[in-house]
């Protein structure tokens, strides 16, 4: 009986730390992770399951963006056929309508 866990006894008694942690505040993201919309049950599930390692109550949000951007899933495609959104890496880069300052200079002379 108890021969499982490590008798710690008076070790520690004076506030030395045993381990680490990380310090989160309420609604702060613990994990995030993007993935395919057929993949989107086994994710779910996934952070049902992972929750239940944390203490405390957590949340499961699936977003409306598309990846780790900033844009709407019915907007990003419209966005990339336009021009306007251009790949880079994971990310995106947006290409406003208007060029850059130094093409409205030379126009404005």
């Amino acid at each position: 009986a108890g021969a499982d866990r490590l008798q710690t006894g008076m070790r520690g008694a004076f506030g030395k730390p045993q381990g680490t942690v990380a310090r989160v505040n309420i609604g702060q993201t613990l994990m995030s992770v993007r993935s395919k919309e057929t993949n989107k049950d086994s994710v779910i599930e996934a952070f049902r399951r992972a929750k239940f390692k944390y203490p405390g109550r957590q949340k499961i949000y699936v977003s409306t963006k598309w990846g780790f951007t900033k844009w709407e899933k019915d907007v990003y495609p419209e966005m990339r056929r336009e021009g306007t959104l251009i790949k880079d890496g994971v990310n995106v880069q947006y290409r406003p309508p208007h060029g850059p300052l130094a093409a409205w200079k030379a126009r404005n002379k």
